[in-house]
């Protein structure tokens, strides 16, 4: 999973820390991390390699709820959030605290490689998002990057996002929403109701209420009639 850390000399928040990785050794300042994810040994595995790094890692959570209540008690210069954990999930924990503390980057590190799942992370706050197997070098290098508020992809991610932004989507209708709600949106204006669309994409019924309750956040809408009118009148049917 992660290399055995190699030894690193204590070190002081604010101070310049020598960053031992995979292939090579770079400099940066101390920076405050906080780990949200459901796996323990993972989550010891990581800290013990961003420790090693020169991190100063200030907590773990094992769910989003922990992580928006240590977020907002801790305020770490970082928090890298995995998606799906128990309860809260890594999406909704995002949101709270891109909205409570603005200042603390999040870094997704998640095995979610979906277009659904990537752009709503970017879309609730998520300044960089790379795929668990990353190396321990990219994973540092991250960190320094959102927290200097810079974003940061896996190479994957990257060229689905890049493809996005080029305009390669534009033509489609609704941009703010995903595919899966763009989908969804479609069945709506088609006539189906919310246990047809369940049942035909394999989803439960409350994740189908919750993807149209969205769809209609985002689209200014009150009610599924006027997102009937709206998708309709953008030949989405």
């Amino acid at each position: 999973m992660f290399e055995r850390p190699r030894p690193s000399p204590p070190h002081r928040t604010g101070s310049l820390a020598a960053v031992f990785c995979d292939d090579n050794c770079v400099a940066m300042t101390t920076l405050r991390v906080l780990i949200a994810d459901d796996h323990p040994l993972y989550r010891d595995g990581l800290g013990a390699a961003l420790s090693a790094a020169g991190l100063d890692v200030v907590g773990e959570a094992a769910d989003g709820r922990q992580a928006v209540a240590l977020s907002l008690e801790l305020q770490p210069d970082v928090v890298i959030m995995d998606l799906d954990m128990p309860g809260m999930g890594g999406i909704e924990a995002t949101r709270r605290i891109a909205h409570g503390s603005p200042d603390v980057a999040i870094l997704v590190l998640t095995m979610l490689a979906d277009d659904d799942s990537v752009f709503a992370a970017l879309r609730v706050g998520a300044r960089g998002y790379l795929l668990k197997g990353a190396h321990q070098a990219e994973i540092v290098r991250a960190v320094q990057t959102v927290a200097e508020g810079g974003g940061v992809f896996g190479a994957s991610v990257a060229r689905r996002v890049m493809e996005h932004f080029s305009g390669r989507h534009a033509s489609e209708p609704f941009p703010e929403l995903t595919e899966r709600e763009r989908e969804i949106l479609a069945m709506v204006a088609a006539g189906h109701n919310n246990s047809a669309i369940a049942a035909q994409l394999a989803l439960a019924p409350k994740t189908v209420r919750n993807h149209i309750s969205n769809i209609m956040t985002k689209l200014h809408v009150s009610d599924r009639a006027q997102a009937i009118i709206r998708a309709r009148t953008a030949g989405l049917e």
